[in-house]
């Protein structure tokens, strides 16, 4: 499966966080990299979106939709920042 950039899901992280994330700056939890949230790795063939570090590969976030309703585990991104 090949990766797409964190564009593909700039609409779904609208509708969750009300604003434009994919210039927001994600710190991975697993190896400390920094980046905006537009150059994560995003896969979108399972039942949920999954986002991966590009530097380790690790999960930073998951999205799915239970119920018609959006949840969000970022458990793998220590520190998620708005751009200024």
């Amino acid at each position: 499966m090949d990766a797409l950039d964190g564009n593909a899901i700039a609409g779904t992280l609208f509708e969750v966080f009300g604003s434009e994330m994919t210039t927001a700056v994600g710190t991975c939890a697993n190896c400390g990299s920094t980046g905006y949230v537009a150059e994560y790795a995003v896969y979108l063939g399972g039942p949920g979106v999954v986002v991966r570090c590009r530097h380790c590969d690790s999960v930073a976030m998951v999205l799915v939709e239970i119920h018609g309703r959006s949840c969000v585990d970022a458990m793998g991104l220590s520190a998620l920042r708005a751009s200024a």
